[in-house]
């Protein structure tokens, strides 16, 4: 695994093999998370047409659609894959972390 792009404060993207995950930081009010999820076929195109626009515009959909929240209806909720790659995405956005500030 290993970060390949970032936006600072807002989303890491992360490889791992084929795939390609997106960690949201979504933060409402007092409340900061960080959301999970892996882009499917139709995001996975979307981003090698249009690069980082629609990464923001995806990560600007899943942080207001809050789905962090117990009582959200957001459609990303169930795409969530933190409990399956979360401890090596942190691992992938640690060690990428410690090389920028080396």
């Amino acid at each position: 695994m290993q970060v390949i792009d970032h936006e600072p404060a807002s989303w890491f993207l992360v490889q791992h093999g084929p795939s390609l995950l997106l960690d949201v930081n979504c933060s409402h009010s007092f409340v900061s998370y960080s959301f999970l999820l892996q882009l499917n076929e139709a995001e996975t195109a979307l981003y090698a047409e249009r690069g980082r626009d629609c990464l923001h515009e995806l990560a600007h959909a899943i942080h207001h659609s809050a789905p962090g929240v117990a009582a959200s209806r957001s459609p990303y909720k169930a795409r969530n894959v933190d409990r399956e790659f979360g401890i090596q995405v942190l691992a992938a956005i640690q060690a990428h972390r410690a090389a920028q500030g080396a």
